[in-house]
């Protein structure tokens, strides 16, 4: 099986393993106890922390540890809005479910929520941010790179037009690090962390609230994680999470040039067998291990069952009960029905190879030649 679904999640490193194993062997006690063995794990949640923080340029106190990306979603957005009350938040079109979601749900408790507009190639233009703002805005959402085009926004650009306004600016970084250059710097205010996108375990994550920023809790139990995230820290995964920093602030020059290299032949060897191909987000910046192409004359959906066995990617859409429906990113981009629902994902990982790429490849362009010979 080749492997092309890392966007979806990546496969826990060798050495990521073994922290886990390392905790869950070790770490025995609770780190709210106040005997040695609870201050210990204690501790080593500390160390975690600060490893965390170390990666994406923030102090250790703006950490808080949570169960992965829709958790942290969610109290960023839920949080923010029972601290301000009332008001209205600013998003864009393509964000993940886990914001876009959230906001469907603050609407019904009275809040006002606008999407902001995409280009052609995925991208928010700061302008349409700026005609979507009213007096009462608190809140801007905008993730760092898209989970289906790879498309990066200029967060930078908007963090700083958050800034001037007073605006709190959250962006969801799930896709971004350990894949791309990424750090909070002095424009973003809240980061969703999510471990399992960058070979760390899954049920782990971490949201970062800049100092200052006010945030409820909308979880309720003991006064853990500042109080803002009650419940006992997953202490191994928490281990796992952070040796997945270390290993990100590493070797991340070389996973950029590794899986750039990986998605160019991939692309270029596609484009050989099947000329009439199109890559999505074209002109957008892009992460580096992601393509997301349309394939005319061919369902992704048919194309990822012909090929379950032999290559493992994503398809720009969902199905349910043999309706499928196009994928609300690719429809804000100004894609038809017909291009959405011919979209294939394909996000290559720091362990995939150049002959996979070439295989995977020659088995997609022969299942897609069978699959539009079936239809004609």
């Amino acid at each position: 099986m080749i492997y092309l679904d890392n966007n979806a999640t990546t496969a826990a490193d060798p050495e990521v393993c073994d922290a886990v194993f390392s905790s869950l062997s070790s770490d025995n006690g609770n780190p709210s106890s106040s005997h040695r063995c609870g201050r210990s794990v204690s501790e080593a949640v500390g160390h975690n922390r600060a490893v965390v923080a170390d990666l994406i340029g923030c102090s250790p106190e703006e950490v808080f540890f949570t169960s992965g990306g829709t958790e942290s979603n969610n109290l960023a957005l839920i949080g923010s809005a029972l601290a301000q009350g009332k008001g209205h938040i600013v998003i864009s079109s393509v964000e993940h479910p886990s914001v876009s979601n959230t906001c469907r749900h603050l609407e019904t408790l009275g809040f006002i929520i606008s999407r902001a507009p995409v280009s052609a190639d995925g991208i928010v233009q700061p302008d349409n941010l700026i005609k979507a703002m009213r007096s009462d805005t608190f809140m801007i959402s905008v993730m760092h790179s898209n989970n289906e085009t790879g498309a990066i926004q200029p967060i930078e650009q908007i963090g700083i037009f958050a800034r001037e306004r007073g605006i709190v600016f959250h962006t969801d970084a799930a896709q971004s690090i350990g894949k791309t250059p990424f750090s909070v710097g002095n424009h973003t205010d809240m980061t969703t962390i999510v471990s399992h996108k960058f070979y760390g375990p899954k049920g782990i994550g971490a949201l970062h609230i800049r100092k200052g920023i006010k945030i409820k809790p909308i979880l309720f139990g003991a006064g853990h994680e500042q109080g803002l995230r009650p419940g006992t820290e997953n202490v191994s995964g928490i281990a796992g999470l952070a040796k997945a920093c270390e290993l990100a602030k590493r070797d991340l020059l070389q996973r950029i040039a590794h899986t750039s290299h990986l998605t160019k032949t991939l692309y270029r060897r596609l484009k050989a067998l099947l000329p009439d191909i199109a890559l999505n987000a074209e002109r957008a910046p892009r992460l580096p291990n992601t393509l997301s192409v349309r394939i005319p004359g061919v369902r992704a959906v048919d194309l990822v069952e012909a090929l379950k066995d032999q290559v493992a990617f994503s398809a720009g859409s969902a199905c349910h009960a043999g309706l499928c429906t196009p994928s609300h990113v690719l429809k804000q981009m100004g894609l038809s029905d017909e291009e959405a629902l011919s979209t294939i994902r394909l996000s290559a990982g720091k362990d995939n190879t150049e002959d996979e790429m070439i295989r995977a490849a020659e088995l997609i362009s022969k299942a897609a030649g069978r699959l539009r010979s079936s239809s004609s």
